[in-house]
């Protein structure tokens, strides 16, 4: 029965945000076209429910074509540009992803997805955050919030990621699979905004 309601409470509260937002999100799209060239969305391929790939939705934060020269955001990166310094230390660059959310990728709480390149390393163990669909937060998102100034200090961030981070991310989410009720799910809502304004 939760996985209906949880599918329904995702259906209604993104279609709402989006409209209460949508004057926000014009604001956004406007700054970064004035702000950079390219255009006002980025799509990076993430595997989501069950292994299946489906491609993100974020407002563009990089210069076009960034991505080629890595995946991961470390400190200070110069790819990034004014406009998106702004918008990702506020996470506003993820709200695309309400889109993502209604099309049925993604559910509001839930693992975060993860690039297929970083799924291929996972065990059978921690392949289980694949059963649920991944989502905009969880647990690990609030412990890793700043996570691009983690990486960001150290002196081999892919293997800091690899090694330290990503394993630890993913234990947290497995806790949310073990945990996941609409309780918790409205806990880790609040939790997030908190730490947003914060």
């Amino acid at each position: 029965m939760y996985p209906i309601s949880k599918r329904i409470f995702d259906i209604v509260s993104s279609l709402l945000m989006l409209v209460i937002l949508s004057w926000l999100f014009l604001f956004i799209a406007i700054w970064i076209l004035l702000d950079s060239r390219g255009g006002i969305f980025y799509k990076q391929e993430r595997v989501g429910l069950m292994g299946k790939n489906f491609h993100l939705l974020k407002f563009r934060s990089m210069r076009s074509g960034a991505d080629k020269s890595g995946q991961l955001t470390i400190g200070n990166d110069n790819r990034v540009t004014r406009v998106g310094r702004f918008i990702r230390k506020t996470k506003l660059d993820e709200f695309p992803q309400l889109l993502n959310i209604i099309k049925g990728d993604m559910s509001v709480v839930g693992p975060r997805p993860e690039v297929p390149k970083y799924v291929a390393l996972y065990t059978e163990e921690q392949k289980k955050v694949l059963s649920v669909r991944p989502g905009l937060t969880d647990y690990a998102s609030l412990q890793y919030f700043d996570e691009q100034r983690i990486l960001g200090a150290s002196s081999d961030p892919e293997t800091t990621y690899v090694k330290e981070v990503m394993p630890e991310k993913i234990r947290l989410s497995l806790k949310y699979v073990s945990e996941r009720s609409f309780s918790v799910d409205i806990k880790l809502i609040f939790k997030t905004i908190a730490r947003i304004f914060r």
